[in-house]
């Protein structure tokens, strides 16, 4: 696979990532939302080995998660204020890119077999939530890592708040 680099606005903080993620969450979270100033986050997932910072260094806050109770680790530019990725107490070897970071944002394959939707339950009015999508009303493990049963939607759901 050809890399896939990505980085901040001003262009200090570089990175690469030299596979395909191994799966994409799409997360309706306040956290999320708050976090990208969106109404959700397109999130591929990735091990933590597979991305590498080929210029600048970025810095972190880490945030109590609401859902989890454990830390979840915001890396942005220092200068620029671009979020990038995140990382997690509670999965140590994985990392989340946020989508927009990249050169092409839309360079993964987001398909019902690689493409989860959780928080659905805090989802914003207005957005639409395709057919055939697992998806999940809170998180889609327990705390303790257990998957949890989605729900695949038969038709696109419209949230009506």
């Amino acid at each position: 696979m050809t890399p896939q680099q990505g980085g901040c606005l001003c262009g200090r903080i570089r990175f690469e990532v030299d596979q395909a993620p191994d799966w994409v969450t799409v997360c309706h979270c306040r956290f999320c939302q708050k976090v990208t100033g969106s109404a959700y986050m397109i999130e591929p997932m990735f091990k933590l080995e597979a991305l590498r910072i080929i210029a600048g260094s970025p810095i972190h806050y880490s945030h109590h998660s609401g859902g989890s109770g454990l830390l979840v680790h915001v890396h942005f530019c220092h200068d620029c204020g671009t979020r990038l990725y995140l990382t997690f107490e509670r999965w140590e070897d994985r990392l989340g890119v946020f989508a927009g970071a990249f050169d092409d944002p839309g360079w993964f394959e987001m398909s019902p077999k690689t493409t989860k939707h959780i928080f659905v339950a805090k989802a914003q009015r207005g957005t639409l939530i395709p057919a055939g999508y697992r998806t999940f009303g809170a998180h889609a493990a327990t705390p303790q890592g257990v998957s949890l049963a989605p729900e695949i939607l038969a038709e696109t759901l419209e949230i009506r708040r």
